[in-house]
């Protein structure tokens, strides 16, 4: 019998560098209070729903927000997920737009960044990996806004343009009874809303 799993896709709330409009990449940057707020409002939202498992990236942002959502619900945080920390920009980090910014921009990215493609491939395979080990579960998965981003928009073939701090976003996993076959992956909800899909391109 096919076994539906829920991945409930939560960014991390805010950090000193979103706010200051930093690209933040794999930089290790806590939350700060605003960040630990929104992330407390997510899980109260949550609360009104079953879940069995946390998992998370394992950079702070992350792995702080995972912590006060774990809580918030009466759960341990399982386990640390290394595929789910985003998506590195090299040496854009840290940096606002701006004329040394923009000197850095190519097709896709920036120089010396980890490409979107590499991305897509790292997190969709993780999200995978998460779905097979906790067939017919409920699981938050607390991450980053462009991993969950490029992810989402894989999955779906569907237009996803932003992902909010502590936003989440509801995805669900239907293996196929044919092992030749791929799995199915649906979206329910985006930063919160009921998803309306837009078609890439």
């Amino acid at each position: 019998m096919n076994q539906q799993t829920t991945l409930a896709l939560v960014r991390h709330g805010e950090t000193d560098w979103n706010a200051e409009r930093r690209l933040q990449g794999s930089s290790d940057i806590a939350l700060n209070d605003v960040g630990r707020g929104q992330v407390l409002a997510t899980a109260e939202l949550l609360q009104g729903q079953p879940w069995d498992f946390v998992v998370c990236s394992p950079l702070s942002r992350a792995r702080e927000s995972a912590s006060i959502i774990a809580r918030t619900l009466g759960i341990e945080v399982s386990t640390v997920v290394p595929e789910l920390v985003e998506r590195d920009y090299g040496p854009a980090e840290g940096m606002q737009d701006g004329d040394e910014l923009r000197a850095l921009r190519i097709p896709g990215g920036f120089q010396g960044a980890e490409t979107e493609a590499d991305v897509t491939a790292r997190a969709t395979a993780a999200l995978g990996r998460i779905a097979t080990e906790y067939p017919g579960a409920r699981v938050i998965v607390v991450a980053h806004g462009t991993l969950i981003r490029l992810a989402l928009s894989e999955l779906s073939g569907s237009a996803i343009t932003t992902i909010t701090n502590a936003g989440h976003c509801l995805l669900h996993h239907e293996p196929s009874a044919d092992s030749a076959a791929a799995d199915a992956w649906s979206i329910s909800v985006v930063n919160g809303a009921p998803f309306e899909p837009v078609a890439v391109g």
